[in-house]
């Protein structure tokens, strides 16, 4: 069966583009995103929500993203909305679904459940479109790695921090009120084998916040973040690439893996220290994360 979505690939960058706004979503593919994310919930007002839908089904039907991964956010499927939007965009070809105001393991197998229903219906082979779950409260947060492990469709999680701070009592400041949350997604994101994405940055002037943000979220080991302008998708991929040193320790490591192997040798070495497991998993990944980084430019 061939999958409409990739588990495994570049998601520095996932673009918030609303539902309704006509423009943005024909412009969407030049902006430079990993993701683009077509938005069906928040930004769009309650009296404009089947047009939005019936835009963004006919923009999928449509119009040609390249090799861009196109993600939909639908409404919660409690609001009764979030049905309609999946018999909308499933037929129409997205690649992943974005879960939103995800509480439980249930919420994503409820979800799931109507996905299935929908590409029986219309012939598609099951299994064909992707998931993601955006996690928004202490509930959600507290079932991180239930959530993470609860369909085989996820590709990611992620974490929406305007309700989560909501729910906690407390306002948006300087990332500390929103460390035990990122960290319970990544490591539940981890032991899942699946992307984890941070929230959004909603300043779009505050240069200096945004790229301090996205450095935090970096060191602790996320995949990438959502975004909302354009203006920020630059700065965010850059700071990603791994530094030139980094990344000729990287291939040094894999050229004395590839020794040691010609030697038939199970030991390999460096400068005379013994290269293990995770010292190779990390060279692999940033000499994947320039290469990725050198394809998307050249796309």
């Amino acid at each position: 069966m061939e999958k409409r979505y990739v588990k495994d690939r570049l998601r520095r960058s996932m673009m918030f583009v609303p539902g309704n706004n006509p423009g943005m979503i024909a412009d969407s593919r030049i902006y430079g995103a990993d993701s683009i994310m077509f938005d069906l919930e928040d930004s769009v007002a309650y009296t404009e929500k089947d047009a939005a839908r019936l835009l963004v089904y006919n923009a999928l039907k449509t119009l040609d993203f390249g090799k861009k991964e196109i993600v939909v956010r639908i409404n919660d499927l409690a609001s009764g909305l979030g049905v309609k939007d999946l018999e909308a965009i499933v037929p129409a070809g997205v690649h992943v679904v974005r879960l939103p105001k995800t509480d439980s393991a249930q919420d994503v197998i409820d979800c799931e459940r109507e996905i299935v229903r929908i590409e029986e219906k219309h012939g598609i082979p099951v299994g064909s479109t992707g998931m993601m779950a955006a996690i928004e409260s202490a509930n959600g947060v507290l079932n991180a790695r239930e959530i993470a492990h609860a369909s085989d469709r996820l590709i990611g999680i992620a974490l929406g921090a305007e309700d989560y701070v909501t729910d906690l009592k407390t306002t948006r400041a300087d990332g500390i009120e929103l460390l035990f949350a990122r960290s319970m997604i990544l490591n539940a994101a981890r032991s899942a084998g699946i992307a984890a994405l941070d929230t959004v940055y909603s300043d779009v002037n505050n240069e200096e916040g945004f790229l301090a943000e996205v450095e935090l979220i970096r060191k602790l080991g996320f995949d990438g973040k959502s975004v909302i302008n354009p203006r920020q998708i630059g700065s965010l991929h850059r700071a990603f690439i791994p530094s030139e040193k980094d990344l000729q320790k990287a291939y040094a490591i894999m050229d004395a893996i590839a020794e040691a192997n010609a030697r038939g040798s199970g030991v390999a070495s460096l400068k005379g220290k013994m290269i293990d497991r995770p010292v190779v998993i990390r060279a692999q990944r940033l000499i994947a994360l320039a290469e990725a980084d050198s394809a998307a430019e050249e796309e």
